[in-house]
């Protein structure tokens, strides 16, 4: 049994289970939102296999891989397929391209429960085309509606509020902006663009005539935005958050400093915790030094590390804010002024939190 290109959409709006029936190393490299790596043959065996294949054909490593993946090892292989099919059974399973693995699956699943279980038919290739095909212009229904501000405005905190919109940082675990890596690891570039794939056509199928996201540059740390996607996006109308800038401020200190500095002490422990968060905000420092000019780089780096200092030897918890102002009046706010700027034109509304929020809502009660 089958599902084809004309099913792929129901996997997606269904949030159908998959079982990934790749080797880990396949996995690793990116898979599908809603996958499970329950691999047919481990890293090792299917490295033993590809060689047999190279030096003596299909039929031979065929013969192998049965050799390698038999007796326990496939019972044990096959009952976790099982396992996972009994909590959830609309799963589908996949290979590569479809072919031998997902094949055998299906048999050996077959063999020991008397139930078939779908596959997808092209395998993980197939699949992958479908969700790169959804990320072109051309198959996006809805209207983009950029939300944009001056660094600190809370966009984020915005936009997690709308039905109708897709959350770009979310998906590229990284806040946008050369201090906005998490402590934990952003996504592979190819699962950036499935889960993004997937966010589209779930918006697409809600039938909302505008697709709210935050302003973002074509690049979100280490993940990237096709080029056509992103100058679509940005091509469309935007909303100015205004909001004054000692509010400002008090978001980044909320966020880039106290809770941030949560994460790191959770993780490494309260006194190496901090020393990780100040190697990482003297690396972000380093990475902008020269656009901001050597002057304002040393300003801003003693104004850190006074604070710093009173933090370690005295536990004040309330500092920060001096190299932060300095950092938004000599680096952010000139940057984004100038951008603003430039899209004068297609901004369509603007004001505070509250008059934006009325506005978006409104905006998200339109379906197409």
């Amino acid at each position: 049994m089958d599902i084809t290109a004309t099913d792929f959409e129901s996997i997606v709006v269904k949030k159908i289970p998959l079982i990934d029936l790749r080797a880990p190393i396949e996995f690793l490299k990116g898979s599908f939102p809603n996958a499970v790596n329950l691999p047919l043959m481990n890293d090792e065996e299917r490295h033993q296999v590809g060689i047999c294949y190279k030096e003596y054909g299909n039929e031979k490593a065929t013969e192998l891989g049965h050799r390698l993946v038999s007796g326990a090892i496939r019972e044990s292989r096959t009952q976790s397929w099982i396992d996972f099919i009994n909590s959830n059974p609309e799963t589908i399973v996949f290979c590569f391209r479809g072919g031998q693995r997902s094949q055998i699956a299906q048999q050996w699943i077959f063999d020991k429960t008397n139930r078939s279980v779908q596959r997808i038919e092209g395998g993980y290739k197939a699949f992958r085309k479908y969700l790169i095909d959804s990320l072109s212009p051309l198959n996006i229904t809805s209207k983009p509606l950029v939300l944009t501000g001056f660094t600190g405005s809370g966009k984020t905190d915005v936009i997690e509020k709308y039905k109708n919109a897709i959350d770009l940082e979310g998906l590229a675990n990284h806040r946008g902006s050369s201090f906005g890596g998490n402590i934990t690891e952003q996504p592979t570039q190819i699962n950036f663009e499935n889960n993004l794939a997937y966010k589209i056509i779930q918006h697409k199928n809600q039938r909302y005539r505008y697709m709210l996201i935050e302003d973002e540059s074509r690049n979100i740390g280490r993940s990237y935005l096709p080029r056509d996607l992103h100058d679509f996006l940005k091509s469309n109308k935007y909303v100015l958050l205004e909001v004054e800038f000692e509010k400002r401020i008090e978001n980044i200190h909320r966020e880039y400093v106290i809770v941030s500095q949560k994460m790191y002490e959770s993780k490494f422990g309260k006194t190496e915790g901090l020393i990780q968060w100040q190697n990482n905000i003297i690396s972000s420092l380093e990475r902008i030094r020269k656009r901001l000019g050597n002057e304002n780089f040393i300003k801003i780096r003693e104004e850190f590390d006074f604070d710093m200092s009173s933090q370690l030897n005295q536990n004040e918890k309330n500092g920060h804010k001096a190299w932060i102002e300095l950092l938004l009046k000599d680096y952010y706010d000139p940057m984004y002024m100038y951008q603003i700027e430039k899209k004068q034109d297609r901004i369509v509304f603007k004001g505070s939190l509250e008059a934006v929020e009325g506005f978006l809502s409104e905006m998200e009660s339109e379906l197409i």
